[in-house]
């Protein structure tokens, strides 16, 4: 964007770091995309590695101003964890709504993931 407006969304800056994320995911995440990719979540656009100011979501649907985030043992140190509550608020006071993940969730369950980020999305209405 330019005339100095601040860019919050996939920031230019940001560029490499989510190209290099997108190349190098973790099994849980690849797991996840499959089941994300192509519309197959009741027809909704996720996008992977997406940023918000300076931090990066692993998935994001704009539509549905939806973050979904997969943590693994990375996210158990308490540094670790401070930073994912501020990296939550921030995003959060945008508007978006966050739905965390273990990669045992993943894993083990990925029906159950995929049926929890439905529940989110609107109903179709009544007939």
């Amino acid at each position: 964007m330019g005339g100095g407006s601040m860019q919050i969304f996939n920031k230019h800056s940001e560029l490499e770091k989510r190209r290099q994320l997108r190349n190098m995911p973790t099994p849980a995440e690849a797991k996840l995309w499959h089941a994300l990719k192509g519309k197959q979540v009741a027809g909704y656009k996720f996008r992977r590695q997406y940023s918000v100011g300076a931090y990066v979501l692993d998935f994001y649907c704009p539509a549905l101003k939806l973050a979904l985030e997969i943590d693994g043992s990375s996210h158990d140190g308490d540094d670790a964890q401070e930073y994912d509550r501020q990296r939550q608020q921030f995003v959060e006071a945008l508007g978006i709504r966050f739905l965390r993940f273990t990669n045992a969730e993943v894993h083990r369950n990925i029906e159950g993931v995929v049926a929890a980020i439905l529940a989110t999305t609107p109903q179709p209405p009544p007939s």
